[in-house]
């Protein structure tokens, strides 16, 4: 058997760029006369914004951290341990870095192995062990954690999280095991499961308190100075923890049939990674952590040598690196500034940006439209969003006051927008009104002014072609809901210039939106793709496929929603919009459905009713609905959607619509909500074969969101 040092060693030697974590062992007398206590701090030497992490060497500082307190504690000369973490950072967990690297199942096995063996020594000493979870805490941070005796938590900490589900893993290092035996299953399901599927949700200081998973909650100031009274109290007996009982009968097993509930809804069974960790919690009801450990060894090593974990780091590192160095941006030092925005247009999409602007530029924001009531509507708008903000606290009364004051309206373009240095319009997607909004604002727009549009599928060149000074328009397609979906598709003209193309890039950061540069082509990249996809779906239906059999088909891919229920969120009229515009650039691939035209002009909503609370086929619309004679299974539906989305996103590169694969997943993950697990689309359609049998190659190298070869 290789000892854990030896694991951890041949580990390191597979992961040589590793950021290695130091654990610091320092001494001092407990306070009230406690006695000598052991602190061990885990610290990479760099600043907050380098979390502290966990790769192989790192798992080894610590275990010989452990060693010398062992020592300690067995020989008396200390009565207690604790962990904590450099300023602001607790610890985020494994480095995913050297996860990436691993070839061969026992590597893998290997880093679970090693994660355990170091942890539990912690909950072995002679003394109690205590950690304080001083800043931010993730994955292996927070299982180190729970392998002491008592935790303490900083009130100020700003996100404390189990992610590994959300990535493909298992939180792999006593998280599925000691969770639900420390908190109760329901609570486990809903910090690993349930938060994991939202998005990722993080929790805060107070909120790690109410669950239970700390004993004692302290103020950020001094954190640590009160964690260490309370321990001296601990210590010495006049503290005494009282934890609530856990439920081993019933109650658990509900929370593990939830838990399951929760993940056929988000994922469908596509993903493997939820339904590992609940039958890990599922069989951690009878309290035998080692056998749980060795299940949580099991599935991580699994899991790491799968698709889906590769296409989770894949899309992590999308979003995290690619996502905030967008391919193809100029050099961002020709930005001009931008002190006044303007917005052509009061409707609800105008009215979002301009509180999005307001918000994030703290600049003057005026808004212009066709008569006095729209533009007071739009501006109303604008302060009943700023006054829910105050109302949840999220502002005070004086940035209230501010923001609503530097939001205006007014009906002449010549007196809003004369000083303005960037204006977007968001009107009627329709050529001939966007051309003659932009010569009215470039007529009375200062010469070094951004010209803005916010189309959804229309030619920005075309738009521009008719102005003096094409130069300086471009393409800002947001996606709706604007204060969520965090993409903007910046596209460039054929005569825009680096400046231009600079300054928007410049706002798109302020704005905190995920900027991906592309092409002047039809529909750009997301509705260009989703609809192509939702094209084949409206086609097999229109061929004779029953609308639910269509629907169903579709859920292995594990989507935020189905494709019916997303064509009623963008707008039936909108979606034939699109097609139509996409039929006319590219007529063999796009159709326009009979069926869709005649669903919006019986200015139907969508598909569905939700009369029972789960959508149903709308008995009007089912009566509208002209079907062929050939119907096709689930598994036929899925390859032919699968086929022509992998057809269209070959054709798209090949056109240069935006400089790598890369771009195209970024742009479905953060404007279409599409699965981490995925990897966007195109590692998901390299796995399935399909990017071959369609285009003869795959979209990314081996290796890329895969295991190397």
């Amino acid at each position: 058997m290789s000892t854990t040092a030896e694991l951890l060693k041949g580990a390191a030697e597979l992961f040589p760029d590793e950021v290695v974590t130091s654990a610091h062992v320092r001494h001092f007398e407990l306070p009230a006369g406690a006695g000598r206590f052991a602190l061990i701090t885990l610290d990479n030497g760099l600043d907050h914004t380098k979390p502290t992490t966990f790769g192989p060497q790192s798992l080894a500082n610590l275990n010989t951290a452990i060693d010398q307190v062992e020592k300690e504690a067995s020989e008396g000369t200390i009565v207690g341990v604790g962990i904590t973490g450099k300023p602001f950072i607790f610890a985020v967990g494994a480095d995913l870095k050297g996860v990436e690297l691993l070839k061969r199942h026992e590597d893998a096995l290997a880093i679970g192995k090693g994660g355990h063996d170091v942890f539990k020594r912690l909950s072995g000493l002679a003394v109690p062990t205590f950690a304080y979870y001083n800043g931010a805490a993730m994955g292996g941070g927070v299982e180190v954690g729970l392998h002491c005796t008592y935790r303490t938590v900083s009130k100020a900490l700003p996100a404390f999280s189990l992610p590994e589900v959300f990535l493909g893993l298992v939180p792999g290092w006593g998280g599925c095991t000691i969770l639900p035996n420390l908190i109760g299953a329901d609570r486990a399901v809903s910090v690993i499961i349930e938060n994991s599927l939202n998005q990722n949700k993080q929790l805060k200081g107070d909120q790690v308190f109410e669950l239970g998973i700390a004993d004692a909650i302290f103020e950020g100031a001094d954190f640590l100075e009160q964690s260490l009274i309370w321990t001296a109290s601990v210590l010495k007996g006049g503290t005494t923890v009282e934890r609530a009982e856990v439920d081993r009968g019933e109650g658990w097993d509900r929370a593990v049939a939830r838990g399951r509930f929760i993940a056929d809804s988000k994922v469908h069974g596509a993903a493997p990674a939820a339904y590992r960790a609940l039958d890990i919690i599922e069989a951690a009801k009878d309290g035998d952590l080692q056998k749980g450990f060795d299940a949580e060894d099991t599935a991580l090593a699994d899991l790491i040598m799968g698709g889906e974990l590769r296409s989770g780091i894949y899309a992590f590192n999308l979003v995290q690196k690619r996502g905030k160095r967008p391919a193809g941006a100029p050099d961002k030092n020709l930005a001009r500034p931008v002190t006044k925005v303007g917005v052509v247009g009061a409707g609800l999409m105008a009215s979002q940006l301009a509180l999005l602007f307001l918000r994030r530029l703290e600049v003057p924001v005026v808004l212009t439209d066709i008569d006095q009531e729209r533009v007071d509507k739009g501006v109303g708008y604008v302060h009943a969003e700023i006054e829910k903000l105050l109302g949840k606290g999220r502002i005070n009364q004086d940035k209230a006051n501010r923001l609503k004051a530097l939001v205006t309206g007014v009906l002449d373009k010549a007196e809003g927008f004369a000083d303005a240095d960037f204006i977007i319009e968001a009107v009627f997607e329709e050529m001939s009104v966007k051309q003659k909004v932009f010569a009215e604002v470039e007529a009375v727009a200062p010469a070094h002014a951004i010209l803005a549009t916010n189309t959804s599928s229309l030619s920005v060149s075309e738009m521009a072609s008719k102005l003096q000074h094409p130069e300086r328009v471009v393409g800002f397609h947001f996606f709706n809901p604007v204060a969520v979906l965090p993409l903007l598709e910046i596209v460039r003209g054929e005569k825009t210039d680096d400046a231009s193309l600079a300054t928007a890039f410049g706002v798109a950061k302020k704005l905190k939106k995920t900027a991906v540069l592309t092409k002047d082509a039809p529909a750009f990249v997301v509705n260009r793709i989703l609809t192509r996809f939702m094209g084949e779906i409206q086609n097999v239906i229109d061929e004779g496929t029953p609308v639910a059999t269509a629907e169903k088909a579709i859920e292995p891919l594990g989507l935020p929603m189905s494709p019916l229920v997303l064509l009623e969120l963008v707008g039936p009229a909108i979606g034939l919009h699109v097609s139509e515009t996409l039929n006319r650039a590219f007529p063999d691939r796009f159709t326009v459905s009979p069926n869709l035209k005649a669903v919006v002009e019986a200015g139907k909503r969508g598909f569905y009713v939700y009369d029972s609370g789960k959508p149903e086929l709308d008995p009007e619309v089912a009566a509208l609905l002209k079907q062929g004679d050939s119907v096709l299974t689930e598994e036929q539906v899925r390859a032919r959607v699968l086929d022509a989305v992998a057809q269209e996103i070959g054709l798209m590169l090949d056109e240069g619509v935006v400089a790598e694969a890369q771009d195209i997943d970024l742009c479905l993950i953060t404007g279409a909500g599409w699965p981490f697990h995925l990897g966007g689309i195109t590692p998901y359609l390299d796995r399935e074969g399909v990017s071959e049998r369609v285009n003869g190659k795959r979209f990314l190298a081996q290796g890329v969101a895969s295991v190397p070869a």
